[in-house]
């Protein structure tokens, strides 16, 4: 069942439903035979451009629709109750879109943002590596400057789309300076030098491909700086805060799935001669998985009515991650649960959605790290 929602206008209302059109037509019909066959669905983001939805945040004048986050967020979650590796992978598109729309100058978007949100161009952010997770300043990825040109060495890890994007939008070390010495470029995908390696065999997911990537002596044009040098990290951390809205948002689509997914089978299935949502258990087991999702929907809009509006939402942005994708583990695993037997076997998506769950609490600084980032948040109050 579509999820209640509350929106700005009748624009957006227009808007949503075409999502959900697009979703229930042409993307949870394919989930499940491209996630058993761990395909990757590279025609759905060209769709998605054609539709406009790859283009939704950006203005105008690169094509975009210039919508509120509050609006694009809950078109992740859409997508994510469908199909959660495409929402995944439309969060790691905007990431990677993010610099150069937020930080290029207005020759680099004119030259590369069009195309990137048509759905031509798809992208893959590189910032965390072998040895630098959490700690993004302890990054050991090289761009040396030389003349015109900058000459990266380096090897990047668990990079969603990684080996088969268009371009990769990388953060790499320019001087010796700490946080301070990191900065981002725009690298084409066919750049030679530039490789990925074989894609990690994983536990959901498995229509993502996610897979290290090696620089080997990758030569770049100067032009292709994004912002001065030594701004790489600020860059980084303002495309997580947003990324974890998107993260947590998926969560939330999942949570909901799988929440629709038990609804229904607790609906049909019948003991002692009633449907067993009918017994007191199951309904209060329900209640609660309900309550769970409208709870994650909730902060998640939080924070993006806070991004909205120019206020501070690094806190809320990780609160929204930890609520939506703890949630999210708690309602697929209960979905398993109402689904008894047959939740655990792939005649139900139920166990896929659990699977897929667990990996959300990850992405995007795991829940350990959201924690922290909100006790600072806490210890710096007045």
């Amino acid at each position: 069942m579509p999820a209640d929602r509350l929106l700005p206008d009748s624009t957006t209302e227009d808007l949503l439903a075409m999502v959900r059109d697009v979703c229930r037509r042409e993307l949870a019909p394919r989930a499940a035979a491209a996630e058993a066959n761990s395909e990757f669905p590279r025609e759905i983001f060209r769709l998605l451009g054609k539709q406009g939805i790859l283009s939704l945040p950006y203005e105008e004048e690169y094509g975009g629709g210039a919508v509120l986050d509050e609006v694009s967020l809950q078109v992740v979650e859409e997508i994510g109750s469908a199909w959660a590796t495409v929402a995944v992978g439309l969060t790691t598109h905007w990431a990677s879109c993010h610099p150069l729309w937020k930080h290029g100058t207005d020759a680099q978007r004119g030259r590369w943002l069009p195309e990137m949100t048509g759905g031509g161009l798809l992208g893959a952010y590189c910032l965390s590596e072998p040895e630098a997770g959490s700690d993004a300043g302890s990054l050991r990825t090289r761009a040396v400057r030389v003349g015109e040109e900058y000459v990266v060495n380096g090897m990047k890890a668990w990079i969603t789309h990684g080996g088969i994007a268009d371009f990769y939008v990388l953060m790499a070390r320019t001087s010796a300076d700490g946080s301070h010495g990191v900065s981002c470029f725009l690298v084409p995908g066919d750049a030679p030098g530039l490789s990925g390696a074989t894609p990690e065999s994983k536990m959901g997911l498995t229509g993502s491909r996610t897979s290290q990537v090696r620089f080997e002596n990758v030569h770049l044009d100067a032009g292709r700086r994004i912002d001065k040098e030594g701004r790489g990290i600020p860059m980084a951390l303002e495309a997580l805060d947003t990324g974890r809205l998107c993260i947590a948002a998926t969560a939330t689509g999942i949570a909901q799935a799988a929440l629709d997914c038990a609804v229904g089978y607790a609906r049909e299935r019948h003991q002692f001669g009633r449907p067993v949502i009918d017994f007191q258990g199951m309904a209060f087991l329900l209640a609660d998985m309900e309550a769970g999702v409208a709870g994650a929907r909730a902060t998640c809009l939080d924070a993006a009515r806070r991004k909205d509006r120019g206020l501070p939402f690094s806190k809320q942005a990780a609160i929204a991650k930890l609520v939506a994708t703890d949630t999210a583990m708690k309602v697929t695993t209960d979905a398993v649960q109402v689904l008894g037997g047959v939740g655990y076997t792939k005649e139900f998506p139920a166990e896929r959605y659990m699977r897929e769950a667990k990996v959300l609490q990850i992405l995007e600084g795991t829940n350990q790290i959201q924690r922290l980032v909100i006790g600072r948040s806490l210890a710096k109050a007045a």
